[in-house]
Parts: C-alpha cells; sequence; structure tokens
C-alpha cells in the first residue's frame, strides 16, 4: 500500500509523459516538443504545496530545458543514457530515500527508476511492462495532463488538494 505522505519529489521522464512521444525536427534539425498547460499547472502546484521536481530524459533537448526552466525546475537532465544513476545522485543531494519518490515512466529505460519509488505511475500509451509494473495508469495520455492527473492524485492522498484549490478562490 502507497504512503502519499512519505511522497516528497516527483520524478519525471519527458517523450511519452509529458509529451505525447513524437519529436518534430524541422529542416535546420531543430527539435521541437508540445508540452500540456495543464501539466505545467500542475507541477506549479506540486511546487506550491513544497516538493521538489527533477526532470530525467533520454533525449538531450534545448526545447526541455527550457520549458522547465519557465517553470522554476532547476534539476533537469537531458541526454541521460542510464537514468538510475541519476536518479541516485538528486536523491542522495536531496538527503531522500527512493520510498520518497513518486515517478513518471513509459519505457524500459524508465524501469529502473521504478525500483523503490514510493509510487510509481505511467500512461496508457506506456510499453506493456512499464504499465504492467506501475501501480497507476492515467486516463490522460502523455502530453495531454497525464502529469496534472498524477499530482492531483498525490495531493489529494496527502490531504493537501482542497486547501490549494481554495488559496485559487479568495
Amino acid at each position: 500500500m502507497t504512503d502519499f505522505h512519505r511522497l516528497q519529489l516527483l520524478v519525471l521522464d519527458v517523450d511519452g509523459i509529458l509529451t505525447d512521444g513524437r519529436l518534430y525536427v524541422g529542416a535546420d534539425g531543430q527539435d521541437w516538443k508540445a508540452f500540456s498547460i495543464l501539466d505545467g499547472a500542475g507541477i506549479k502546484l506540486w511546487m506550491q504545496a513544497g516538493f521538489g521536481v527533477a526532470v530525467i530524459s533520454g533525449h538531450a533537448s534545448e526545447a526541455v530545458k527550457r520549458r522547465f526552466e519557465r517553470l522554476g525546475v532547476t534539476d533537469v537532465h537531458v541526454g541521460v543514457a542510464e537514468k538510475r544513476p541519476v536518479l541516485d545522485q538528486i536523491l542522495a543531494k536531496a538527503g531522500l530515500s527512493p520510498a520518497s519518490i513518486a515517478v513518471m515512466g513509459d519505457d524500459l529505460v524508465d524501469l529502473p527508476l521504478f525500483r523503490g519509488a514510493g509510487f510509481t505511475a505511467t500512461v496508457p500509451g506506456a510499453h506493456l511492462e512499464v504499465r504492467a509494473r506501475a501501480q497507476f495508469v492515467t486516463e490522460r495520455p502523455g502530453g495531454s495532463g497525464a502529469v496534472r492527473e498524477v499530482i492531483d492524485l498525490v495531493l489529494k492522498e496527502k490531504g493537501l488538494y482542497a486547501a490549494l484549490v481554495q488559496s485559487y478562490l479568495r
């Protein structure tokens, strides 16, 4: 059973989770990605509640760096071939255990991030092996508010969601 109250850090893959997994490449070689505003607002809500966010992506992308810079996320790692060593460094730096993280990933390269995590989630279009190992599969697809769905779920389970919503009604 998940202890949502222990969760302090949200660890996110990018392609397939924060995007629909498609990569647009212009004639000049520049990458283009589309991100959901719902996910961005959810990430800001998560940080407003006092929790951290880390992004670990296998694809090296300036667009990803810029997107998260705008959201105020500083723990952004792109072009990562092996994600677990990067996660272990993040945890050591923050003084956290794997049990205190929520992870969202969608492909085999993300499975090492799931090991020991307090909560694991994925999207409907994830690889079959990832869906089988995730504790939660979102209704929304990647790039269309799936991260927000997980954030709202965790904040509700932590008993923080209603107060955060109320802060917008003042």
